[in-house]
């Protein structure tokens, strides 16, 4: 599923924000603003797969960014659903609905930049503390 903030039914937001919250502040200890404003954004897009049960199985988001690009943000497996390769699915996903004459960019747990890797991204600056979890910067330049 794919949907701008104004798409959302407030069943589906619920979802949504429920699944980031959980594995985010609750399973990795990252007590942040969560809902950090840039959800609303008329650009911003929503990104989702539902399991069988109906709760969100994994999810992410796309954001503008300044100078025509874009960020993919907030890329999230619920535990019961890792290892099935959801996030890649989300990941094609959301670059085919970017598509290719744009940079795309976005903060990796150094943990995963494989999945991201395999997508044509590559580490563009040095590792960073995230609320206790390391991050790099990655960049996908536009085709």
């Amino acid at each position: 599923m794919i949907a701008a903030f104004s798409s959302l039914g407030a069943a589906d937001l619920y979802r949504l924000l429920r699944l980031r919250c959980d594995v985010f502040v609750v399973e990795q200890h990252c007590a942040y603003p969560e809902i950090d404003g840039r959800d609303t954004e008329p650009g911003t897009r929503h990104l989702w797969l539902d399991a069988p049960d109906g709760t969100v199985a994994a999810y992410l988001r796309v954001l503008e960014e300044p100078g025509g690009g874009a960020r993919i943000g907030r890329v999230v497996t619920a535990a019961a659903h890792r290892g099935r390769g959801l996030a890649g699915r989300l990941l094609a996903d959301a670059l085919e609905h970017i598509g290719p004459g744009r940079e795309v960019v976005l903060d990796a747990q150094t943990g995963a930049t494989g999945v991201y890797e395999r997508f044509g991204f590559a580490t563009c600056g040095p590792a960073f503390d995230d609320e206790g979890i390391e991050h790099v910067p990655m960049r996908r330049p536009a085709a």
